[in-house]
């Protein structure tokens, strides 16, 4: 590892953050439901994103830190973008509101609707060649 790598992947997390934050501020403004839902379209959307450019970049899941570009959008901005720890502390506040069944049901659909997305995308890049 090397200090530019280093670089890439701070100045990419930062980036996917700040995506992260303004898309979470955006939709937040417009749904005031009992649903996560910014939480919900980021991790499924950079799920999409990150399977769509792992086929496209041929990242092999144990060597995606290896290049600059691998380092730098997969790791930096999608693992910015993207947000597993909001999404348990979502589930949480559900939970502590008295809505376990949201909070499962929330956990369970993000999870699949995740790997169907990360699906999605990497049979998009396949097709595209």
């Amino acid at each position: 590892m090397r200090p530019l790598d280093i670089m890439w992947v701070g100045l990419g997390g930062g980036a996917g953050s700040l995506l992260r934050w303004w898309i979470g501020r955006v939709v937040g403004e417009r749904y005031h439901g009992g649903f996560p839902l910014a939480t919900f379209l980021i991790n499924v959307s950079g799920a999409f994103v990150i399977g769509y450019l792992s086929v496209l970049f041929s990242v092999d899941w144990r060597d995606r830190f290896g290049t600059v570009l691998n380092a730098g959008v997969l790791t930096g901005i999608l693992g910015g973008y993207t947000t597993f720890s909001s999404m348990q502390l979502d589930a949480a506040k559900l939970d502590d509101a008295g809505k376990r069944n949201t909070a499962f049901g929330y956990l369970l659909l993000s999870v699949a609707a995740g790997l169907i997305a990360a699906a999605l995308g990497a049979g998009l890049a396949r097709l595209q060649g």
